[in-house]
């Protein structure tokens, strides 16, 4: 909708005439006069808006109006200058009564332009809200129309889902009937196995009882027997770590025995080779002939190996059985 202008010709014409009608000077005589007391700086100041161009042109129709076409084109030949004078008076007071009406007639209208701009500034602010108001609820709308088609085909997808799980639930009680018969049944059944079983677990209950008596009894004279066992056992074993400790002491002596036997086979072995040399050195004594360096050489030889003899020679007495024992 365009908006109407800022300055129209009407209120450019009554702002001119209620300028005149301020300064006095309802017949201006003059063009110099008009400019002074009009002109397109002050109308402009006084419309607040206005293009200088526009304002020129209306303000020289209206001077050409008001001046030119006023008083001083007004002649009347033949007319006397008092009853000349008296016409102009009356056309002055018409001039100003008119002016009078023009201000308050433009006051009128202003007045009435100020409400009408109020109400068109109120009528355009309620129609922008309205438009806003218009836009935000067209926009609901259509999200609200989207909500609905998406709500609709929620609703035909929850339908079909009814209707499959609806068959699936008459199947389903199909179904639990036959699972209560068939339960029932099992429960008649069961009942009389529990019957059953519960007799028979009385009676094995007495006979783990019994056999638990008999068992306990046989226990405790069975530990009476291990017991009176383990303590011959202990003194048997004690017996025997004496006994093994009395062997261990003989086992060293005979170790001992042993090695000092071992020492004078070794003794024995060492004289015998002394006496195979010495035979030896005899053999080649008696070869070579009986000299007295030879039988000089032998001597000592035969004196060395019969000493040693005689020293590694000689058996050791065994010890008496009670030493060993005392050891």
């Amino acid at each position: 909708m365009a908006r109407p202008a800022a300055v129209t010709p009407e209120t450019i014409r009554t702002t001119v005439l209620a300028m005149l009608a301020e300064a006095g000077d309802t017949a201006p005589a003059s063009d110099a006069r008009f400019r002074r007391i009009v002109s397109v700086r002050k109308l402009r100041a006084r419309l607040g808006a206005g293009d200088p161009a526009t304002l020129s042109r209306h303000l020289n129709a209206i001077e050409a109006e008001l001046v030119q076409a006023g008083l001083t084109g007004f002649a009347v030949p033949d007319v006397p200058p008092g009853i000349a004078a008296q016409m102009r008076a009356l056309w002055e007071a018409a001039v100003a009564t008119q002016l009078a009406d023009v201000v308050r007639l433009r006051q009128d209208a202003a007045r009435s332009q100020e409400a009408a701009d109020i109400a068109r500034h109120n009528a355009e602010l309620r129609t922008d809200m309205l438009r806003t108001e218009l836009t935000d609820l067209r926009a609901q709308l259509a999200a609200r129309d989207a909500e609905l088609l998406e709500r609709r085909l929620e609703s035909r997808a929850l339908e079909e889902r009814t209707r499959l799980l609806e068959s699936a639930s008459t199947e389903l009680q199909s179904q639990l009937a036959t699972a209560n018969g068939t339960a029932a049944r099992a429960a008649t059944t069961h009942a009389g196995e529990l019957a059953a079983e519960r007799a028979r677990y009385d009676g094995l209950s007495k006979q783990l009882l019994r056999e638990t008596a008999q068992q306990r009894e046989t226990f405790h004279t069975e530990r009476q027997r291990l017991e009176a066992e383990l303590a011959r056992a202990t003194e048997r074993v004690g017996a025997l770590e004496a006994l093994r400790d009395r062997l261990f002491t003989e086992v060293a002596e005979q170790r001992n025995a042993q090695q000092q036997a071992a020492a004078e086979a070794a003794a024995l072995t060492v004289v015998v080779e002394q006496q195979r040399q010495m035979l030896a050195l005899l053999g080649h004594a008696a070869a070579t002939g009986s000299s007295p360096a030879a039988r000089r050489r032998v001597r000592p030889a035969a004196k060395t190996a019969y000493a040693a003899q005689a020293g590694h020679a000689r058996p050791s007495r065994p010890r008496p059985a009670s030493a060993r024992n005392a050891r």
